[in-house]
């Protein structure tokens, strides 16, 4: 499967029927702040924001939101409703109606997306180590301080009656330590509860700091029992690279893309291409 610019597919060793990917802001429908913002030519050279609460067109929406599940032969995208959080769902038991209030989503049913929407904050997708589960978290610094990558781990880990260690996890695009700058509050959360998570800030003034959320998601699933080695992705900057993906901190008004996660049903063809990193 060939996806849009800047789409990256992820790879999961051992886990044949699991598939994820991280969108961009290519491929869609969206114009205007929303829009790709590069001059592809194409069929489809607008903005793929899947975000429906940031201004942006709901018929574009909804045609991006169209062209995920088209792209994924079909895939149903459970999208939740984002509070920078730590709470859970389980999609097993989803209506399909209900709104999903929460910042994080397990589930085991076969073509079924964990997704969380992002614009610089950290997507974070797991994997039970043979498939039988997978989530999706969206850790912002307050949800990561909070122990939302712990709580989808455990749930992870519940779902599929296996250790924290072999758990598969992949980091997508987010703001890179390079961009982020953050208060005293901030670095506070995180060192009060690990003291290691000093290392991932760096003072640039009395008071101020630039924080690596990547380094910081992997001294907490490191901690949660998670084998480093086992942690892919992380590195790849919104901001540095806003050509390719929306961010926030840079652009104010800004789409969505996502990061998600599912198990294909059982003899799929699991192939997928994707940007390589």
């Amino acid at each position: 499967m060939d996806w849009p610019e800047y789409w990256i597919a992820t790879s999961w060793p051992g886990n044949a029927q699991v598939r994820g990917v991280f969108t961009s802001r290519h491929g869609g429908n969206s114009v205007g702040l929303y829009g790709a913002g590069s001059g592809l030519i194409g069929a489809h050279t607008g903005g793929m924001n899947l975000g429906s609460h940031v201004g942006d067109e709901p018929s574009a929406v909804a045609a991006n939101r169209a062209r995920l599940g088209g792209l994924s032969r079909g895939l149903r995208v459970a999208y939740l409703d984002q509070v920078h959080g730590t709470d859970v769902v389980d999609l097993d038991t989803w209506d399909r109606r209900s709104v999903l209030r929460a910042d994080a989503a397990v589930t085991t049913t076969p073509d079924l997306a964990a997704c969380v929407l992002v614009a610089d904050c950290l997507p974070v997708l797991f994997a039970a180590p043979h498939g039988e589960a997978v989530a999706a978290a969206h850790a912002g610094w307050r949800g990561l301080a909070g122990g939302v990558l712990e709580n989808t781990l455990k749930a992870v880990c519940g779902k599929a009656q296996c250790e924290p260690s072999a758990v598969q996890v992949w980091l997508g695009p987010a703001i890179g330590p390079q961009h982020f700058e953050v208060g005293e509050d901030v670095r506070e959360a995180f060192v009060d509860r690990q003291t290691e998570s000093a290392s991932a800030f760096r003072m640039i003034r009395p008071g101020k700091w630039m924080a690596d959320l990547f380094l910081l998601a992997r001294l907490r699933l490191q901690a949660a029992g998670v084998s480093i080695s086992l942690v892919q992705g992380g590195g790849v900057c919104t901001v540095s690279e806003r050509q390719g993906y929306y961010t926030f901190r840079h652009d104010g008004i800004t789409g969505r893309q996502a990061g998600l996660v599912w198990i294909t049903a059982p003899g799929a063809n699991t192939q997928m291409q994707g940007r390589p990193r």
